[in-house]
């Protein structure tokens, strides 16, 4: 409730705001962060390098993500578009007579190709059980 001012003859109310409890609180916060942030230790990730292989893949199979998430398999100077449904199948009839990890699967994805994309297509290659799924990289100049 407003305090009341008497002055003269007729009463006025006074619609001012008292800041202190404000202040104080602000105050009180100011000091929790103060104290908490030095305790607060910084998360570090460790991000995987690109370095070279001991030995290159004597075969390889390249899976090709374009603009449009459309998927083309590279085997050899062959190449076919595929869904990512037949993805597996095709993979798995490539690598077929051949021992096993000697053929490795490379996943190139154009820049604007969201990350969502190049994860299912890997997850799809594991999940047909290829050993080596490998992605290709452009080094910055």
């Amino acid at each position: 409730m407003p305090s009341v001012a008497a002055r003269g003859r007729g009463r006025r109310t006074i619609n001012e705001i008292n800041m202190v409890p404000f202040i104080d609180v602000m105050l009180v916060l100011l000091i929790i962060f103060m104290v908490t942030a030095p305790l607060i230790t910084p998360s570090l990730i460790d991000l995987p390098s690109v370095g070279k292989a001991n030995r290159q893949p004597d075969q390889k199979i390249e899976v090709v993500i374009a603009k449009d998430e459309s998927l083309e398999m590279r085997n050899g100077t062959e190449a076919s578009k595929l869904a990512l449904p037949a993805l597996a199948a095709a993979i798995t009839r490539a690598q077929a007579g051949r021992p096993a990890g000697s053929t490795a699967v490379v996943i190139s994805a154009d820049r604007a190709v969201k990350y969502e994309t190049v994860v299912r297509v890997m997850d799809t290659l594991q999940r047909a059980g290829v050993q080596r799924v490998g992605l290709s990289v452009q080094l910055a100049r």
